[in-house]
């Protein structure tokens, strides 16, 4: 278990540290119903990245006819896709950083987060953690990483509980600093929110080429065996 905790890790603290839900939480945290919508979307990001690793993982399950602890030739294939897709996002992500000078343009939807009620701020979690394309690339990669593994399906689904509890401390820790320090934390947070929001495409360009390089190799690795 421990060698498929090592595998997961890179794509677990990617969609971890993706910089535009961490904005997103904090800017509901900040508004009159943060108490209630932080939280809200907390759940939302955990439903949704729940329901990708049961599609995924249920997936790679159907197709996978060898003995535990084989090695799997069509995982290793999907890593090497998956390593080329993220290098390619890296490039563009890296192009589209801001420059000095530059002003932070911040999607149209974020605008009324707000206003939202706690239902539609669970709905945002989900959309960021499940249909979010950057995001939903490292899910793929941790199912994959985890199906490359060959440990039984109990093993699968105590691996990807752990993926999406590491994942989930990005959105998590602004909704635990909000609660523990209060009123106070609104400073802290604003500062964070305008950090991550300059920084987002060169954080983000830097951890696909990282993760893109380790899957383009693992998938190498496995196609060699």
């Amino acid at each position: 278990m421990g060698d498929t905790i090592g595998q997961i890790l890179p794509s677990a603290v990617g969609v971890a540290i993706s910089p535009f839900p961490i904005v997103a939480v904090v800017l509901m945290l900040v508004t009159a119903r943060g108490r209630v919508n932080g939280p809200a979307f907390v759940l939302g990001w955990l439903a949704g990245l729940a329901i990708v690793g049961t599609v995924l993982l249920s997936a790679a399950s159907g197709v996978d006819s060898r003995e535990p602890g084989e090695p799997v030739m069509w995982v290793a294939v999907v890593e090497l896709v998956l390593g080329v897709l993220l290098l390619l996002v890296a490039r563009t992500q890296w192009r589209g950083r801001l420059h000095k000078g530059g002003e932070v343009k911040m999607p149209k939807w974020m605008e009324a987060l707000d206003t939202v009620s706690p239902l539609k701020a669970s709905g945002v979690g989900v959309a960021l953690s499940a249909l979010n394309p950057k995001n939903l690339l490292l899910a793929v990669a941790g199912a994959a990483a985890i199906a490359q593994m060959g440990i039984s399906t109990g093993q699968q689904v105590v691996a990807y509980v752990v993926f999406v509890l590491i994942a989930t401390i990005g959105v998590g820790t602004p909704v635990v600093i909000y609660f523990v320090i209060g009123e106070q934390s609104r400073e802290l947070l604003d500062r964070l929110k305008n950090w991550l929001a300059w920084n987002n495409a060169v954080i983000m360009a830097v951890l696909f080429l990282l993760i893109g390089v380790k899957l383009i190799g693992d998938g190498i690795s496995g196609l060699s065996r």
